[in-house]
């Protein structure tokens, strides 16, 4: 059998959740290195997160050209890569460490 991918919409909808994830990485990434050394062992949070928000745009590309073989009338570059107005906001919790009325995604 084989699958046929995803419509449309939901390429929409995924591209605003991942560069949502990626916009709030960068921040984090920011903050790491104005609390910690950029470079030893203190500084290695950092570089990880640089390398997740690296593998999370490597994953954006490929999905990207998907959308466009998939759904070559309609797919946008813009699809993966929104603009900041049409990226998922990630939301914390007010209070660190609590769930109540948490809200991971708002797309």
């Amino acid at each position: 059998m084989t699958k046929r991918g995803l419509p449309h919409p939901e390429h929409l909808r995924l591209g605003q959740i991942l560069s949502g994830v990626r916009a709030q990485l960068h921040h984090e990434w920011v903050t790491l290195l104005n609390a910690y050394p950029q470079t030893g062992p203190r500084a290695v949070a950092a570089e990880q997160l640089e390398v997740a928000w690296e593998a999370l745009d490597a994953a954006r590309k490929e999905l990207e050209y998907l959308a466009h073989e998939e759904h070559p009338a309609v797919a946008a570059a813009s699809d993966y890569f929104p603009d900041e107005e049409h990226q998922a906001e990630v939301v914390v919790p007010d209070k660190p460490g609590s769930s109540a009325g948490r809200v991971r995604f708002r797309s």
